[in-house]
């Protein structure tokens, strides 16, 4: 989890990672790749959900799917398996000849989600993938991140909600683009409140980012 106010470089971050915009200092590698001159090599080994909506609304959830093979260069054998893979799992088969445009915002994150996935990366870069849709497509696509961890990927993700943060197996938080915190989200929260039981992530970020205790 990557947790930090509006502005503090978040999204910033996200993309250098994944090979979008070079640093202008400092060093870095994903997937054993730089950051700085393996860009392209990150792009593939990657997959990156961003906090903008990003598929094209004047094409269908199948034609987006069909044209996101292509750009990762999945072997033409397997587009068949994928197609009806992100379809079910974006639960869109029966709207798969729709304009994306038309479909509520939390089946447009599932097919972006989806797209993210079709060329099966190591590592998901997901920036505030759950911001506008409602409490269910929330629940279900964290039962689905869980599910994909578990299978060995590993995900970078950016929130503005603390109750999804505690998902996270460890989190880092940033202010003004500095690292406040970071560790197991249990633990940053019984180091900074070790005699506050009823503490959680909401106040320890209230502290970090504004320097108030509730």
């Amino acid at each position: 989890g990557f947790l930090g106010p509006n502005g503090a470089g978040k999204s910033t971050t996200i993309r250098m990672l994944c090979g979008i915009i070079t640093p202008t200092a400092g060093y870095g590698s994903v997937a054993g790749f730089d950051i700085f001159n393996q860009a392209e090599e990150i792009k593939h080994a990657i997959g990156y959900m961003s906090q903008k909506f990003s598929l094209y609304e004047d094409m269908t959830p199948f034609e987006n799917i069909r044209f996101y093979l292509g750009i990762y260069d999945v072997p033409s054998s397997k587009w068949k398996e994928r197609i009806e893979w992100a379809l079910e799992m974006a639960r869109l088969k029966h709207v798969r000849d729709r304009l994306t445009g038309e479909l509520p915002p939390g089946w447009r994150q599932g097919l972006a989600l989806g797209c993210a996935l079709l060329h099966e990366p190591e590592i998901l870069f997901l920036d505030e993938p759950t911001s506008g849709v409602d409490p269910i497509a929330r629940r279900r696509f964290w039962s689905f991140i869980r599910d994909l961890t578990a299978k060995g990927v590993t995900v970078f993700v950016t929130t503005h909600y603390m109750d999804e943060a505690e998902n996270c197996d460890r989190i880092v938080m940033i202010n003004e683009g500095r690292i406040v915190a970071e560790g197991p989200p249990s633990k940053i929260t019984h180091d900074l409140f070790p005699d506050r039981p009823d503490a959680d992530l909401n106040t320890v970020f209230i502290k970090l980012m504004t320097g108030r205790n509730s």
